[in-house]
């Protein structure tokens, strides 16, 4: 794909009638020439839709933006949110190929077989932008060439976590064998792929995946999706894991209405709002918390070094890029449990892998960085 010659005055009325987006500062971002020094260079994050996830991750970009004082090299950065669709993430691509201020662009890729939104990657490289993968990343076997880098949770090791954490649940409640199923917006997208299948590697053979279902994104469907469930699989079903952050209210929610509670274990990903008042109320029994605000600072940190061809940064953050995987930079996660009383315990997880916190100790870190979610 070519980059088309956009006159200055133009490409302002573009932004301006195209997209908004909202920057690090609560503005939006100026428009100009990238390449010189007058003009501002615009750091892009395109979310696969939009989440309070992203909420924690926005003040991650503001606090890397702040750290590095990207300003006075004439860098803003701008978060631009995605719709859960292939075809949303498609359209502010292509809509980047014509912003010549958009110098680097961090993606998390909705759907990591989706050729297009790979082909697109690859165009925007060809015409001189930076790209990154964060959160969500592209098919590896596929697509690895689509983005440089990619920063965020190793995620079939954080799902392993998960699983670890739900047998240790289960196993205090003297449930040995059963089912359980797990809920996510796509069944196909990279990180929720390899949530599942490192669930499944450490639940154990004991438990059986009776399927996965996907809801698009769709929180109502997200509920239904639950309550289908229970309809169809209530006597099969010994636990419930939420793959995306909205999947854990919406678990907690028709488990109460239903008032299943005492029959089913919940394990979820992420720190929604709504489930950290969930696993307050008794609700959920295990979070594997993910650091979207780590992602979001090494972000900032690394596209503005790979525009600015600093490589002392990005061989600090991917000291060994030419091995297997040295394209990868993980932030860790957290397991929260909702006390200290929880079967689940620190010393069964390694603490190089894992942070092990009780809720409270949790709510706390939140409140120090002013943060309402994870």
């Amino acid at each position: 794909m070519r980059m088309n010659s956009v006159p200055g005055w133009l490409g302002g009325a573009l932004l301006l009638l195209g997209s908004v987006f909202l920057g690090c500062g609560g503005e939006a971002a100026t428009k100009d020439s990238a390449g010189g020094g007058s003009g501002t260079k615009r750091l892009v994050f395109l979310t696969n839709g939009d989440d309070p996830y992203w909420d924690t991750c926005h003040a991650g970009l503001k606090e890397g933006a702040k750290e590095l004082d990207i300003e006075k090299d004439g860098f803003t950065v701008v978060m631009d949110k995605g719709n859960f669709k292939p075809e949303g993430q498609i359209d502010k691509l292509r809509q980047y190929m014509t912003e010549p201020d958009v110098v680097g662009i961090a993606i998390s890729v909705v759907q990591a077989d989706n050729r297009t939104i790979a082909d697109l990657l690859r165009d925007l490289q060809k015409a001189g932008k930076k790209v990154i993968t964060v959160d969500g990343d592209v098919n590896l076997e596929r697509f690895r060439d689509a983005r440089t880098f990619y920063i965020g949770t190793d995620n079939f090791v954080a799902g392993q976590q998960l699983g670890k954490a739900s047998r240790q649940v289960l196993q205090a409640k003297g449930v040995d064998k059963g089912g359980y199923v797990q809920f996510v917006g796509y069944t196909d997208n990279d990180n929720a792929r390899k949530r599942m299948d490192g669930v499944k590697d450490a639940i154990g053979s004991e438990y059986e995946e009776i399927t996965r279902r996907a809801d698009q994104g769709d929180r109502d469907k997200a509920r239904d999706n639950v309550r289908t469930t229970l309809d169809n699989e209530g006597d099969r079903v010994s636990a419930l894991f939420g793959i995306w952050a909205y999947n854990a209210p919406a678990i907690a929610g028709v488990v109460q209405e239903r008032e299943v509670r005492d029959k089913v274990v919940v394990g979820t990903f992420d720190a929604a709002s709504d489930a950290i008042k969930a696993m307050g109320d008794g609700g959920i029994d295990v979070m594997v918390v993910q650091n979207p605000f780590e992602m979001g600072k090494q972000s900032v940190r690394l596209l503005k070094a790979m525009v600015e061809s600093d490589e002392t940064v990005v061989n600090e953050m991917f000291p060994s890029k030419d091995d297997e995987n040295g394209d990868i930079y993980t932030t860790g996660v957290r397991v929260v449990v909702p006390s200290e009383d929880s079967p689940v315990k620190a010393d069964q997880f390694d603490e190089k892998v894992v942070e092990f916190m009780s809720l409270p100790d949790f709510e706390a870190w939140l409140k120090k960085y002013n943060l309402k979610s994870s």
